[in-house]
């Protein structure tokens, strides 16, 4: 479990970079159906790309940590599971979106469940050896 949390970390940090970066260099163009949304809606979305690639950095920063601090990772992933919340609200008050969007909000409501299971693997691995070593002696 602890290779798979370490796995999803890595994953996660790197598709949040390489999303938010998409997002500044093509502003409306990297939002299905929102092309001709606007100069307002191109500034903002450029922008957000820039704090969704800093929070990809987050989670390679959490990868990197030996073990992979469990309370990171919540936090973390409590932001991206808002982030899924966030686009129920707005289903449900501005009706559908683009299809790419239903399937990134599904992503967004299932993949939280796994981090939060996952997320003290590591340590708990890292607890168990700690904990073997002095009987090996």
């Amino acid at each position: 479990m602890a290779r798979t949390l370490r796995a999803l970390t890595r994953l996660m940090g790197w598709a949040c970079v390489l999303i938010g970066l998409l997002h500044v260099a093509l502003g409306n163009a990297a939002t299905p159906g929102a092309g001709s949304a606007g100069p307002t809606i191109d500034s903002w979305g450029r922008f957000m790309g820039a704090a969704f690639a800093g929070y990809g950095l987050a989670w390679l920063w959490a990868a990197r940590q030996r073990p992979i601090p469990a309370q990171v990772v919540r936090w973390l992933a409590g932001v991206f599971l808002l982030g899924g919340v966030g686009r129920l609200v707005s289903l449900a008050v501005h009706g559908r979106p683009h299809g790419f969007q239903i399937v990134l909000t599904v992503i967004e409501l299932a993949l939280p469940p796994v981090f939060f299971w996952l997320a003290d693997a590591e340590e708990r691995a890292a607890r168990s050896h700690a904990e073997a070593v002095p009987a090996e002696r």
